[in-house]
């Protein structure tokens, strides 16, 4: 049952990343856009912000990372609509595979064009000035991070992906998300914010993620902040892992 898991996902895996590589719009959105808005806040607003000794670009890149992924799983409900309304799924059920395969096969297509447009986004930062001393233990934290990051986000934006009755729908749940850094450590210092916005900011997943992969670049103690982000990866994936499932387990029932 394992190898026959395996083998269906690896097939459908395909299937969707050449659906991606056929879309450049999306490329276009999920790489570019987040570039765009770390070019606006380095070059732009980033003169005004005072974070300290440490140079703008480096304060804002976990942020854009954050962003980057929340943005790219939009399109992973996307696809997952447009499977839903063209009844490949119905045809999927018809056939001798793993039924879970074809979510996992969305999913991991997720992971795997998300990784693409953060390594992009990092390229473009290393670019502007953005410098780290970490070692390869440092980034490897940081990837793993991203990563649990993306699949949570992957596995919430499945849940609209199978229950939105329209394409803007589908999609559109996604906006909170992209926002939710605005409001957190990753522009700016949160002891600059009014009590109760502090207040939000200070206890959000985000800032405790974005402290902790500023903390790995800059070689600095992460303390608390990394079992914060961990748990609340770890939280949110398994939540929605389990909402997902069973949305599609009654979708296709």
């Amino acid at each position: 049952m394992n190898k026959h898991f395996l083998g269906d996902t690896a097939t459908l895996l395909g299937r969707s990343l050449r659906h991606v590589t056929r879309s450049v719009d999306t490329i276009i959105t999920t790489a570019i856009t987040p570039i765009a808005m770390l070019l606006l806040f380095v070059y732009v607003f980033g003169g005004a912000i005072n974070t300290g000794s440490e140079s703008y670009v480096n304060y804002l890149l976990p942020g854009i990372l954050l962003i980057t992924v929340a943005s790219g799983i939009a399109y992973t409900a996307f696809r997952l609509f447009t499977d839903m309304k063209s009844g490949i799924f119905e045809r999927f059920q018809s056939m001798p595979i793993a039924r879970s395969s074809v979510l996992w096969a969305h999913v991991l297509t997720s992971l795997v064009a998300n990784l693409i447009s953060l390594v992009v986004v990092v390229l473009a930062a290393l670019l502007m000035g953005f410098r780290s001393g970490a070692g390869v233990l440092a980034w490897l934290a940081v990837a793993g991070i991203l990563t649990l990051f993306t699949l949570a986000l992957t596995w919430l934006a499945v849940i609209p992906g199978l229950t939105a009755q329209t394409m803007e729908g589908a999609s559109a749940f996604s906006y909170p998300l992209i926002f939710l850094p605005f409001i957190s450590s990753a522009f700016v210092p949160t002891d600059t914010m009014p009590g109760p916005v502090r207040a939000f900011a200070e206890h959000q997943p985000v800032t405790s993620i974005v402290n902790a992969i500023r903390d790995l670049y800059s070689q600095q103690p992460v303390g608390t902040d990394i079992w914060v982000a961990l748990a609340w990866c770890v939280g949110i994936l398994v939540v929605a892992y389990v909402f997902a499932m069973n949305t599609y387990r009654r979708k296709i029932s």
